[in-house]
């Protein structure tokens, strides 16, 4: 038996305050295996804080990925500017907790951030950089059309590098 999409009951809506819990439990070791391993609290405070500023900054945006009408929260995606090989672009990057995954949440909510990114105009390319080993995540950048640019080393988070696959998609 196959699980339901969920995709058409996604929403992704700007990054609050009250998301600090959700990023609290997107901070499991299961959820961030591919990133280098949990973060401390302090440095979960800053991140929530870049969160919350970047709306009104025009450098990136964070939102949480809700589902609809029960309005749970069950994820979170965003964009952001980075300079990548010279050019600065738009990266991407996701989380969906592991009780949602495999129901099409992540894609429908990606494909929401790039119709964002897209509407900000601010950059003309969008990239992903998922694990080499994240399965998941490059069959969701393959799914909504991004290049695969090649394998490179990748760090993130900041100080943690990984062997990672950059995706490229014009905006």
């Amino acid at each position: 038996m196959t699980e339901q999409s969920d995709a058409s009951r996604v929403r992704i809506e700007p990054w609050t305050e009250a998301d600090l819990p959700l990023l609290r439990r997107t901070n499991a070791p299961e959820m961030t295996a591919h990133l280098g391993g949990p973060e401390t609290e302090e440095k979960l405070l800053v991140r929530h804080r870049r969160y919350v500023e970047w709306a009104g900054t025009g450098t990136g945006r964070r939102f949480s990925i809700v589902l609809v009408p029960e309005r749970e929260a069950v994820g979170s995606i965003g964009y952001s500017e980075r300079v990548w090989r010279g050019e600065t672009v738009y990266e991407t990057g996701w989380k969906v907790l592991p009780a949602y995954q495999g129901r099409g949440i992540a894609t429908a909510a990606a494909a929401a951030a790039v119709a964002a990114a897209r509407a900000d105009g601010r950059r003309r390319h969008l990239h992903a950089f998922p694990s080499v080993s994240n399965a998941a995540s490059n069959a969701i950048c393959r799914r909504l059309g991004f290049s695969l640019m090649g394998e490179c080393d990748f760090e993130f988070p900041p100080g943690s590098f990984m062997r990672s696959n950059d995706w490229r998609l014009e905006l």
